[in-house]
C-alpha cells in the first residue's frame, strides 16, 4: 500500500519516513495534494566485483583477429 504524505508533514517526519522507505514502504510526497515525488528504497547492489571470475571461460580464440568480412561489417564499409 502506498503512503501519501504532504511535503510539510514529510519535512517534520523525514527520519521516520526514511526508515519506512528503507523497510520497503513506498511513500508518495504530495505538494498541494498532488503527487510530486516518490520515496522508495534503493535497489540492492549488484555485489562486489571479484577479479578472475571468468578464469577458464575465455580461451585464446577470444583474442584472435576477426575475419576480414566481419571487420568490414563492423566498420560499415
Amino acid at each position: 500500500m502506498v503512503l501519501i504524505v504532504n511535503v510539510h508533514d514529510a519535512k517534520t517526519n523525514f527520519s521516520r519516513l526514511l526508515e519506512q522507505a528503507h523497510a520497503g514502504q513506498e511513500i508518495v510526497l504530495a505538494k498541494a495534494g498532488k503527487p510530486y515525488a516518490r520515496l522508495v528504497p534503493l535497489a540492492p547492489g549488484a555485489g562486489a566485483r571479484s577479479p578472475g571470475r571468468l578464469a577458464g571461460r575465455i580461451d585464446a580464440t577470444f583474442f584472435e583477429s576477426l575475419p576480414d568480412d566481419e571487420l568490414t561489417s563492423w566498420e560499415g564499409k
